[in-house]
C-alpha cells in the first residue's frame, strides 16, 4: 500500500512518497501554499495511487500542539474530504532541522522533511500507540 508523507507549512508543502510495499519512504516534491494546493495534492494521490496519507503533528517541545495546528488540522480536514483517504498525524518535531542537516537547506527541504515524518510513521505503524 503506497502512502503520501506531508510536511505542512504556510508557504511551502513538502510531499513524500512511500513505496507500493509501504516499507520505504522517499522525497517527491515541494508545492507552494495556495489556493490550489488540495487540489494538486489529490491529483498526485490519484496518480500515484495513494491509499493513505500521513501529516506532521506539529508539538511544541512539551508536547502540545502549537500554533501552526490550527492551521494544520483545517488542511487535515479538507484533504481528507477532497481525497476520500485516511490522514494520518506523526510527530514532526525536529524533521526539518534533520532534513537541513543530510545535504543542508534548500529547495527540496521541506520534500525531505516529509519524508523523514512518513519513515517515522512507516517504521512504528503497526506498533501500539
Amino acid at each position: 500500500m503506497r502512502f503520501l508523507g506531508i510536511d505542512y507549512g504556510t508557504k511551502r508543502i513538502g510531499l513524500a512518497l512511500s513505496d507500493e510495499e509501504g516499507n520505504f519512504a522517499y522525497p517527491h516534491v515541494v508545492l507552494k501554499n495556495t489556493s490550489q494546493v488540495i487540489k494538486q495534492i489529490t491529483t498526485i494521490c490519484r496518480g500515484e495511487g495513494v491509499k493513505e496519507i500521513v501529516l506532521g503533528w506539529s508539538l511544541d517541545y512539551y508536547r502540545r500542539e502549537n500554533p501552526l495546528m490550527k492551521r494544520t488540522n483545517v488542511f487535515r480536514t479538507a484533504l481528507a474530504t477532497a481525497t476520500g483517504l485516511p490522514v494520518h498525524l506523526e510527530d514532526e518535531v525536529l524533521t526539518t532541522r534533520q532534513a537541513d542537516q543530510e545535504i543542508g537547506p534548500d529547495e527540496f527541504t521541506d520534500a525531505r522533511a516529509a519524508a523523514i515524518i512518513l519513515r517515522t510513521y512507516l517504521a512504528h505503524r503497526d506498533m501500539p500507540r
